[in-house]
């Protein structure tokens, strides 16, 4: 289930966004700059991809069904892509035709000083926003580094938004330079080079969204201390001698599948494992609640060791037998 300090990032976002369009479209028609006119596009799509990851998360909560029996946690991985592409196809799209077109056909910029208003005005609204998701990525992150908690990161609309707010704040700072630039030097081919500047950074920002959000489709397993609490509730069990090893994957932020490698003690019968089963299951449930379902193979260590080994060097083409 999606974090509600999720949900208040997005909303705080759409607001700003929404607020921020609007304000720089107006700006835009008055003053005739490519500038201001490739930040609004760039709002106008930030509003539409707050909305996306909304529905992306109310999606992500919908329980299993016939359909999709591990849940619709990856809604939200497919919805964070399709921002990423967003980003990449409109933002930075738009702001760099509108860029190549103001260079080549140079106009001056008109009413100069209601460009620096609503850029101030702007500044400060998206801002708030970024000040708003900077501090729930803070809360969650702990102690990690900022790149290093995006890579660990299984929940993608927090980091998304607090990204897209990033890069909208420098964009916002190279429409400043640019506007400043072509009234001081008259050269109104500067406005359209910021325009390109400001493209520049949106496509570098949806590569980056696009590359974390591709390793959450394709499955991403479990973290390293997550792993270590389910082989640890697994061990504790009475009826496992060794558990040899589990294999995990996110089916959403809070979602994860988990296959268990257990070695069971001598002469159990199989009623007892069917028991043992039942009791990890539920022991699993109560303790790391994450992990919505699990699949549980008696196996010795030795064949765990040497299947592990076939995937650590990239071998699956032996087969494997009990």
């Amino acid at each position: 289930m999606a974090h509600s300090g999720s949900r208040f990032v997005i909303f705080a976002a759409i607001a700003g966004n929404l607020l921020i369009a609007a304000t720089k479209f107006v700006a835009a028609a008055f003053t005739g700059s490519s500038a201001m006119l490739s930040e609004g596009v760039h709002s106008l799509v930030d509003t539409g991809n707050g909305l996306l990851l909304l529905y992306g998360l109310r999606r992500a909560a919908q329980p299993p069904d016939r359909l999709h029996p591990f849940g619709h946690g990856r809604e939200l991985y497919f919805w964070s892509f399709i921002v990423a592409l967003l980003v990449f196809a409109l933002g930075a799209g738009v702001a760099f035709y509108e860029g190549v077109i103001h260079m080549l056909d140079p106009e001056p910029i008109e009413n100069p000083l209601v460009n620096y208003v609503v850029l101030g005005l702007c500044m400060v609204f998206e801002g708030g926003s970024w000040l708003v998701a900077l501090k729930e990525f803070r809360r969650s992150k702990g102690s990690l580094g900022y790149i290093q908690a995006v890579r660990r990161s299984k929940d993608p609309s927090v980091y998304t938004v607090l990204f897209e707010d990033s890069a909208a704040l420098l964009g916002l700072v190279i429409a400043l330079i640019g506007i400043s630039a072509a009234q001081y030097f008259e050269q109104p081919w500067m406005d359209g080079a910021a325009s390109i500047g400001i493209s520049l950074i949106l496509a570098a920002t949806a590569v980056f969204l696009a590359r974390e959000s591709k390793g959450l489709l394709m499955g991403e397993p479990a973290l390293p201390d997550m792993q270590a609490k389910i082989l640890e509730v697994a061990q504790a069990d009475p009826a496992v001698e060794k558990a040899n090893g589990v294999l995990t994957v996110h089916m959403g932020p809070e979602q994860i599948v988990a296959g268990l490698s257990l070695d069971f003690v001598d002469h159990i019968s199989a009623a007892d494992i069917e028991t043992c089963v039942e009791r990890l299951e539920n022991k699993l449930k109560a303790e790391v609640p994450e992990v919505s379902a699990v699949f549980i193979k008696p196996q010795t260590s030795e064949r765990w060791r040497e299947r592990r080994d076939r995937l650590m060097t990239g071998d699956t083409a032996a087969p494997e037998t009990e």
